[in-house]
Order: structure tokens, then sequence, then C-alpha cells
């Protein structure tokens, strides 16, 4: 059996974080499969992780450290939709295949 190879799926955002605890993802910087950055603008978003919030006996608002957006980019003239995840533990923006 050969060595499974992870693929390195760790991209650069700019996002904007909201004092109501909220995350805006703006843009996505990624390596294209020949090896150069392509930056992307961030036309629409979706968090799909604000399910898991709950709060404390003490009061205190608790949020689960991984957080997952479905953002809209255009990519050479067409939209497309793309999975990122946020790990908050890590602070690493990884883009879900």
């Amino acid at each position: 059996m050969g060595v499974i190879e992870e693929r390195d799926n760790r991209i650069d955002v700019i996002c904007q974080h909201n004092r109501d605890r909220s995350i805006m993802p703006i843009k996505i910087r990624l390596t294209d499969e020949t090896g150069e950055m392509q930056t992307y603008q961030i036309r629409g978003y979706r968090d799909l992780s604000g399910r898991g919030d709950y709060i404390l006996p003490n009061g205190v608002a608790v949020r689960g450290h991984i957080r997952t957006f479905e953002c809209k980019i255009l990519v050479f003239g067409t939209e497309r939709l793309v999975k990122i995840m946020y790990n908050a533990d890590e602070n690493q923006w990884r883009i879900l295949a």
C-alpha cells in the first residue's frame, strides 16, 4: 500500500470580526493547481455553523471553535459556491473539498 498524501487545503482569508461575535469573510486567497496564488472577492456568504451555540449555567454564551461558511465567488465570470472553515483553536482557515 502506498503513502496517503494529504492535500494542503489551508487558505488565506480576509474577514471582519463583529461585536456580536459573528465573522464575515471578505476575500479568500488560495494556491491553484499550477501553484499560483489566486484571490477571490466573496460576493455573498452563509454561516453554516451557528447551530452549536449554547448558554452555560452562569449565563456565559459559548460557541464551538469550528465555523463553516458557504461563499459565492466569481471565477472567470462564473459564480461558484465554495465552503470554507475557520478553526479558532488553531487560528486557521481551510477550504473544504
